[in-house]
């Protein structure tokens, strides 16, 4: 195994570390005072220069994959992105990790990294030239669609939106929550999954469809806090459904039936994206906590000579190595083997990469004391987004469940690989 980055990929860690270092950390007190003044949903002016300043560097839409096939309106609009693969990207998040609000800068952030991968590999031309465009250029946002509060949201088979073909149209309805991008005042466009046909096999019942923001019958019931942030201006929403209607030439991604597909392909990449940006964020914990012990004294020496403070410190070091370790394997795995083949690998990160951050995130904040908790040094906050990565793009008991079983059939467990294999398809509901 080669552990050395590529003359590409370094290239392109020292141009996008070195855009972060010289235009995002600078802003992030302007961000900041600016996300705090007025309405909490809006447009933040500065993140909209950054985005411009990204662009003209050409350090925009890097997450797409090779091969995308990008739309384009006119001859003078085709951008397709780096064409990274997944380790080539991988590096890229994590350092876009850091700051709450890079991967937007980039163009980089969710849902519409998701949607614009779908959009590109399974859209018309007309939904390209309609969505995928302007998504591209990062002139509008989008939202994911998915999850339900009315069933155990783990197991996708349980969704219960109804999708139903009425001539020329499709009538939705449905509740959906942690709809993820709903807070955006630019969000225009939904990815709504429903079933189209309660009599088809298990897995063949669902579709996946999209909805414009404003059509007739949608309506945002509720922002949804997470520990009391409500990630304005991005924001999870609880949304209703009620006799939407939407032509189904216009809305229908892939064909009817399609849509647990159309989920695998979308989560296995989005899964890489988020551990690693979680990697940078734990990088950022521990670097706050050792500038912290190193800044008090406590019974007479530096409170991180105290020993308890070496082990943790040393414990979060290992741990976030080993980790990005990890991560850096499947997204590898994906590029040689697919999506399918790496499943082992993507659930391994799935689980242990939010539960390391918040293991380093709940150090840093004991390490501050009551300043911790406080939203002085942000670490509440991160801790808060962590923690809903055990949860989101699927809990970490379903994770779990797939490791173990694999495993099990390495000895013969009977039935293993089979059920294994059943979990993949199930494909667990998350907001990415």
């Amino acid at each position: 195994m080669d552990f050395e980055f590529s003359v590409r990929q370094k290239a392109l860690i020292a141009r996008v570390t070195a855009f972060m270092e010289d235009h995002v950390l600078p802003a992030v007190p302007v961000y900041e005072a600016q996300h705090a003044e007025g309405e909490r949903w809006k447009v933040i002016p500065v993140l909209e220069e950054l985005k411009a300043k990204a662009r003209a560097a050409g350090l925009w839409n890097l997450f797409m994959p090779p091969s995308s096939g990008a739309a384009h309106v006119d001859d003078s609009f085709v951008f397709e992105g780096e064409q990274l693969s997944n380790l080539d990207y991988a590096p890229l998040a994590e350092i876009m990790g850091r700051v709450s609000f890079a991967a937007e800068v980039f163009n980089c952030s969710a849902p519409d990294t998701g949607n614009m991968e779908i959009l590109n590999r399974y859209g018309t031309r007309a939904q390209k030239d309609r969505w995928l465009a302007p998504l591209m250029r990062g002139e509008i946002r989008s939202a994911f669609l998915m999850t339900e509060p009315q069933v155990a949201s783990s197991d996708a088979t349980n969704i219960e939106t109804r999708i139903v073909r009425d001539g020329d149209h499709y009538v939705i309805n449905g509740r959906k929550w942690w709809s993820s991008g709903v807070g955006d005042p630019r969000c225009q466009v939904a990815v709504v999954m429903g079933k189209t046909d309660l009599d088809a096999p298990r897995h063949q019942q669902q579709s996946q469809v999209l909805i414009p923001m404003d059509a007739p019958g949608v309506e945002v019931v509720r922002m949804l806090p997470v520990f009391g942030y409500d990630d304005a201006p991005h924001g999870h929403a609880e949304v209703r459904l009620t006799d939407v209607r939407v032509p189904v030439e216009a809305a229908l991604l892939l064909g009817e039936g399609r849509g647990f597909e159309i989920s695998q392909a979308r989560l296995g990449p989005g899964r890489i994206h988020h551990c690693m940006r979680t990697i940078g964020a734990a990088e950022v914990a521990l670097e706050k906590m050792c500038r912290r012990l190193l800044s008090r004294t406590a019974f007479g020496k530096p409170v991180a000579e105290h020993s308890v403070w070496e082990e943790r410190i040393a414990r979060a070091r290992i741990d976030i190595e080993m980790t990005r370790l990890l991560c850096l394997k499947a997204a590898d795995m994906m590029d040689k083997a697919g999506n399918k083949v790496a499943r082992l690998e993507i659930a391994m990160i799935k689980v242990q990469a939010p539960t390391m951050a918040l293991k380093v995130i709940d150090d840093a904040i004991q390490a501050h004391g009551g300043g911790g908790v406080s939203d002085d040094f942000g670490l509440a906050r991160a801790y808060a987004n962590q923690r809903t990565l055990r949860l989101a793009d699927g809990p970490d008991e379903v994770h779990a469940r797939t490791i173990a079983r694999l495993e099990l059939a390495r000895y013969g467990g009977p039935n293993a690989r089979r059920a294994a294999e059943e979990d993949a398809q199930r494909v667990p509901v998350g907001s990415r």
